[in-house]
């Protein structure tokens, strides 16, 4: 499957809502296991609200993930680079 990597600045960090683990309403949800539609509909709200969102990783406590609308970044972040890349099949479960 095709991936692009993306690097962008954003212009204004301000702009950056960040979640700290103990804000998840339910500290399962930082563990990888599935998505429920509770955690989705919570993604969703962050994301109406927030151009920009840095959640902890649900893959290891030592990362972040940021989560962009599309919708309310237009024009928030310039972009500096994208390049094609292949994702590692090791890390895939088969």
């Amino acid at each position: 499957m095709p991936h692009v990597l993306t690097c962008f600045e954003v212009l204004d960090p301000k702009l950056i809502h960040v979640v700290q683990p103990e804000d998840v309403p339910n500290p399962v949800w930082l563990t990888s296991a599935l998505a429920s539609p509770n955690q989705q509909k919570f993604a969703d709200a962050l994301l109406a609200k927030h151009p920009f969102v840095l959640i902890p990783s649900a893959v290891s406590r030592h990362s972040w993930n940021l989560l962009v609308s599309c919708n309310l970044a237009e024009d928030k972040y310039r972009l500096i680079s994208q390049e094609r890349f292949g994702l590692d099949t090791r890390l895939i479960k088969s």
